[in-house]
């Protein structure tokens, strides 16, 4: 398996944060002025663990069984990726706008992508390309269950925003990218799996190209009744196989960036 050239620049994803300065000593309080209490905020004013574990109940009534899934989605906080208007709404099972005509997908779509991804395995994913970061929750989940993650955005004011979100969370093995999806990303190829959040009228010739034999595509495309549904793409050594799942509802696919 080609590997791509060792001395190429890697995206450097997270940036590190400067380092908080040296703690000067503390002085000793006036014996009449008692220790003030801090208390640490969670997740904007919600208890976010326990509403997303409620959240992921609900996922795991639906249907949701593969344990590397249901952790990740226990583990990522889907409410530091939505606006401060809408985060009441963060563990609710629906999608929401993020600005510029896109939205964060449903968690059950999420969560039932990735579960098509892993095929029943119970080990990581190798290299994983998401097509369309947007907000970056979807590649957040990603990260958990996979070894490396490549994440390409075509809007730029969805790139910065993914990056700016991200950055609480100093995820090692993910790597943002600012380029034409549609495309993919071929100096990262092969991949292990690849994720499509947006559906266009079929899957990228470029998409199936740089997938591994062996790997999976998951992605919305219109099929032959001119429906979006969930396509599957089994690239194995002696051909493609394709499977169309139920029918959803992504954004559209576009080609270029802005």
């Amino acid at each position: 398996m080609k590997q791509p050239p060792a001395n190429r620049p890697r995206p450097a994803f997270p940036a590190r944060l400067p380092s908080a300065p040296a703690p000067q000593p503390a002085r000793k309080p006036l014996a009449a002025t008692p220790a003030p209490q801090v208390v640490l905020p969670q997740g904007l004013g919600m208890d976010s663990a326990a509403v997303r574990a409620a959240m992921v109940r609900k996922l795991q009534a639906q249907g949701l069984a593969h344990p590397m899934v249901v952790a990740a989605m226990l583990a990522v906080e889907r409410h530091r990726f939505v606006d401060s208007a809408l985060v009441n709404q963060a563990y609710e099972d629906t999608s929401l706008p993020i600005g510029l005509g896109q939205t964060i997908s449903k968690p059950s779509v999420v969560a039932r992508m990735i579960e098509l991804l892993l095929h029943g395995r119970h080990d990581k994913l190798g290299r994983v390309l998401e097509i369309g970061t947007g907000c970056g929750y979807q590649a957040a989940v990603l990260s958990q269950v996979a070894r490396e993650v490549y994440s390409i955005e075509r809007l730029k004011g969805l790139h910065d925003k993914a990056r700016d979100n991200l950055r609480h969370f100093r995820v090692p093995n993910l790597h943002l990218l600012f380029g034409d999806g549609m495309v993919g990303f071929a100096r990262g190829a092969p991949y292990a799996a690849i994720i499509a959040a947006a559906g266009g009228e079929d899957i990228p010739t470029a998409w199936v190209d740089q997938l591994a034999v062996g790997g999976r595509l998951v992605a919305p495309a219109v099929t032959a009744q001119g429906r979006q549904n969930l396509v599957v793409v089994d690239k194995t050594p002696t051909g493609v196989v394709r499977t169309e799942l139920e029918a959803v509802h992504f954004v559209p696919l576009k080609s270029g960036i802005a």
